[in-house]
């Protein structure tokens, strides 16, 4: 594979293993200490490189050892994270740390002051994306829940971004992953030790996190246990402040944003 001589001169002779966990559109070569993500240079790559600077003082996230745009492509190479990804089976076997390692990763994002953030990703820009992917027909629709389309559901994509743009919720901005899934968040010693793939992280609504928190566990945990798995995980991020009623009201709309900017 030809790469950028800002990379090769950090890689040296070392030969990466490509990751096959992640479901994002880049190629992630895995080597002892570092991992290089290659992907096509679009907003969410630069928006990752953006990210990754401001956020080497106020979170915990790799340290960036080169960036280059080279033929189209954007090159990073960042520090391996400590520990293990939040659905390690370690913590698939062990539900209770887990939810409170990931609670404890949501309320870490919620801390950081958002004030200079270089990056906004509120309902305005999240909906201009959705639309954008329904009008040009790139809504992935292998991607998206099974409930979403069909019988009970929406029609088509076009009859979800309508229902989006009438049921906007008033946003809670934070500083939001914007992908928040058990992939993208690694634990180290009892501690949140890494967080990964920040192409969407910026100023949004907490809820988006939260939902998109809630769609990845529903995908490793069955169906009689994510309600008790969900309310153990807003316990821990509200402190006991868990208002079932705000599911109705933010919870489900946010939701439903992930099955309109999955692009295919």
């Amino acid at each position: 594979m030809e790469l950028p001589e800002s990379i090769k001169k950090q890689i040296g002779q070392e030969t990466g293993e490509k990751d096959q966990i992640g479901m994002s559109d880049s190629s992630v070569l895995i080597f002892h200490d570092k991992i290089l993500k290659i992907q096509d240079d679009h907003d969410e790559a630069q928006n990752e490189w953006r990210m990754l600077q401001w956020l080497q003082t106020r979170l915990s996230v790799p340290e960036v050892f080169a960036y280059e745009v080279w033929n189209g492509k954007s090159y990073l190479l960042m520090e391996k994270c400590d520990g293990k990804m939040a659905c390690d089976s370690y913590y698939m076997e062990h539900p209770s740390e887990q939810i409170c390692l990931l609670a404890q990763g949501l309320v870490n994002l919620w801390d950081v002051d958002i004030g200079s953030c270089p990056s906004d990703q509120r309902l305005k820009k999240k909906l201009a994306s959705a639309r954008y992917n329904v009008e040009h027909g790139l809504v992935d629709m292998n991607n998206v829940e099974p409930t979403t389309f069909g019988e009970g559901g929406f029609q088509n994509p076009r009859a979800l971004l309508q229902w989006l743009y009438d049921n906007q919720p008033e946003e809670e901005l934070v500083l939001s992953h914007g992908d928040f899934c058990l992939p993208n968040i690694f634990f180290h010693q009892n501690r949140v030790s890494g967080y990964i793939d920040l192409g969407k992280t910026g100023i949004a609504d907490r809820w988006c996190d939260i939902a998109l928190c809630y769609r990845s566990l529903s995908h490793n945990y069955t169906e009689n246990t994510i309600a008790e798995t969900m309310a153990n995980l807003m316990t821990f991020c509200f402190f006991g402040n868990w208002e079932f009623g705000r599911i109705g009201e933010k919870f489900v709309i946010i939701f439903y944003w992930t099955n309109c900017f999955n692009a295919g």
